[in-house]
């Protein structure tokens, strides 16, 4: 990390134009001091303000090629003549001053349209770029008032600068896969469900999976909260997919196919990684086979997530769209060592995206997996849906049955569900933190849908022991636990002397976490581990330590959300394109964009100027509590046309636009 010559972020200003370098003043921008292997960060430049690292640098074309960038990406709606025009104006007024044509009376005017702007615009892309601007008129007022009395070009107006530009929004930034989450709201807004789709396809190829089971951390840092509540942008996303469906439309395509390069990839899973890996490589012209051990194409999301999350007709035309830009799925293809050297010898690069599938132990006392009433999360979630959604082996009937789950997680909660649905006579979920972890883990609908149902959560408790009769578990033996202050003035968990319980139950259900089953990876690959058994990356590129061989998903990260799954896949299709292309294991530019933003917190509360509040959020209907414990249809049943169409006119389309000089 560097401190900044000058630095105007977020109205901290740092001024080091007039110190030695070991004197520089520090401020809280964290802001690495090189793009990629080539180039240096001279300059970033967004909606905050300015902060220039090299003091050799030309403000007069830094602000003329910001200012541009506001024109090239258009995402100025139109819908206001101080957005529409006045980037126009501002650019205009640069040009004339940087190529030595300037007035005086042009940086007063300069001043005024960035004025208008910043005050009439109704949407954040228009209110905020002028502000950078603004910053280097009041700081290098000699960088514009030289070239406009000395009739001069400005220094680096003929040369060909290196920029590299980004449009983000606060929801944009939390998202895992940085969906264009306002742009598919403003789909919708328009009326126009498929330009919604297209939008959310660009990045997001599985549209109906994370539309309904993703923990929209979007919603966390939406803007609308601080005047009101959150959009429901989660729900917002699934209208152009079900558009699509229930028209029967054919698919909407968000790019043109590229041409073959003549190579192959081989990828080892078709779970929500391996599919948008898939998919991405396919349409960008490398021929793609994707290998799945089970029955069934989709992973732990077609065989783990419950019908009434996620319909599986649903989750088919994903995966149909992805087959649709090119990708060859062979299922009941488990993959071996020999299997694997095979594919090493006939393909040109190999993704492993194989999940992690294997259910890990509670770690009490008397634990065996083979007591009778000890199933695995991943077996017994397996057993229910491969019958519900296909009829393949026996449906699940725990009718008078006491099933306990130890977990907090999704997983956990699908477990719990799905016991009520069976018929249990009572789900628990024993969790050794409380209700606002769980909460945070998986989402609150998900924890008030699983209470309303009958679901039994006790917080703060673990299991000590299993008490079995000849081989049968009949109870736990449980403890309480508090938060204490511990070292370090941390609260940390503390067993509750004399509080200890017992639980009778008929199944354990352990859903503490998962880890990967690698046991196909040949060992002469050599490909390296981390500590938590998962196969390590740089977490950029996502090349493993064999060259040609490549991971995303839970078994090169351990067990994620869906989005993060897909974020993952999509970057890790990105970098093995260009290596079949170039030889060269890089990511683009976009790509290091995206991880110098996240150093920004594009967030921040009390931002929010001139917005009207108290407009109410709007909801989905759900099932009934009776209907829903009594079967598997899809509890949320989406928004309706007109709520969807008032649920989007609340977004306030919060773009920023960030450029990087080098």
């Amino acid at each position: 990390m560097s401190a900044p010559w000058f630095s105007t972020w977020r109205g901290e200003v740092l001024d080091n134009r007039y110190r030695a370098d070991s004197d520089y003043l520090k401020c809280d921008l964290k802001m690495p001091q090189t793009f990629d292997r080539n180039h240096a960060v001279r300059a970033f430049i967004g909606w905050g303000g300015v902060s220039i690292f090299d003091g050799s640098i030309d403000v007069l074309t830094l602000a003329l090629d910001y200012v541009f960038q506001y024109q090239n990406y258009t995402e100025a709606c139109g819908r206001c003549a101080a957005g529409r025009a006045g980037g126009q104006v501002l650019f205009d007024i640069l040009d004339k001053i940087a190529r030595g044509e300037g007035e005086k009376e042009d940086i007063a005017r300069l001043r005024a349209t960035a004025g208008v702007m910043r005050s009439a615009s109704k949407c954040e892309i228009g209110r905020t770029t002028p502000n950078a601007v603004l910053h280097l008129l009041e700081y290098f007022p000699d960088s514009f008032n030289g070239c406009i009395s000395g009739r001069r070009q400005s220094r680096d107006y003929a040369k060909n600068r290196k920029n590299r530009a980004r449009i983000t929004a606060p929801c944009i930034d939390a998202c895992p896969n940085r969906v264009d989450i306002p742009a598919y709201i403003e789909g919708v807004r328009d009326r126009q469900p498929i330009e919604s789709l297209r939008a959310v396809r660009r990045t997001m190829p599985l549209a109906h999976t994370c539309s309904r089971v993703c923990p929209h951390p979007c919603e966390a840092v939406c803007r609308r909260k601080d005047i009101d509540k959150p959009l429901n942008i989660m729900e917002l996303k699934r209208v152009g997919a079900d558009y699509e469906f229930r028209h029967r439309m054919e698919f909407t395509q968000p790019f043109d196919k590229k041409d073959s390069i003549g190579k192959k990839v081989a990828v080892i899973g078709a779970g929500p990684a391996g599919l948008t890996a898939g998919y991405f490589l396919s349409i960008n012209g490398v021929e793609c086979d994707i290998f799945e051990s089970l029955p069934v194409a989709g992973g732990e999301v077609m065989v783990g997530v419950p019908e009434y999350r996620m319909p599986y007709k649903q989750y088919l035309a994903d995966i149909e769209f992805v087959k649709s830009g090119g990708a060859k799925i062979y299922l009941n293809s488990k993959i071996g060592k020999e299997k694997m050297r095979e594919l090493e010898r006939d393909y040109d690069a190999i993704l492993l995206a194989t999940g992690a599938r294997l259910s890990k132990k509670i770690r009490c006392e008397n634990e065996d997996e083979g007591l009778k009433g000890y199933w695995g999360a991943i077996d017994f979630l397996d057993r229910v849906n491969l019958w519900e959604k296909f009829q393949i082996g026996e449906k699940v009937d725990l009718s008078d049955k006491t099933v306990v789950c130890v977990g907090g997680g999704f997983t956990s909660m699908d477990v719990v569900r799905c016991a009520i649905r069976a018929n249990a006579t009572r789900a628990i979920m024993l969790y050794r933190r409380d209700e606002r972890t769980i909460v945070g883990n998986t989402s609150l609908e998900e924890y008030k849908e699983a209470v309303e149902e009958g679901v039994e959560f006790i917080f703060h408790s673990a299991i000590d022991r299993i008490e079995d009769n000849d081989g049968m578990i009949k109870k736990l033996l449980c403890n309480r636990y508090e938060f204490r202050e511990g070292p370090g003035d941390r609260a940390q968990l503390f067993k509750v002397e004399g509080a200890d319980f017992e639980i009778e139950c008929d199944y354990l259900i352990p859903a503490v976490s998962q880890s990967p089953d690698l046991s196909y990876i040949p060992d002469e690959w050599e490909i390296a581990m981390t500590s938590w058994g998962t196969i390590r990356t740089d977490g950029k590129t996502y090349a493993t330590t064999k060259m040609g061989v490549f991971s995303a998903g839970d078994c090169e990260y351990g067990p994620m959300t869906i989005v993060n799954a897909v974020g993952q896949a999509r970057r890790a299709a990105s970098v093995i394109a260009r290596f079949l292309r170039t030889g060269e294991i890089v990511r683009d530019s976009d790509e290091i964009m995206d991880e110098l933003l996240r150093t920004f917190r594009v967030y921040h509360k009390g931002d929010i100027e001139g917005f009207l509040g108290g407009m109410e959020r709007l909801e989905s209907k759900k099932l009934s509590v009776d209907e829903r414990r009594g079967g598997n249809r899809e509890v949320s049943r989406g928004l309706m046309a007109r709520d969807a169409f008032d649920e989007s006119d609340r977004c306030m389309r919060c773009y920023y636009i960030a450029m990087v000089a080098l």
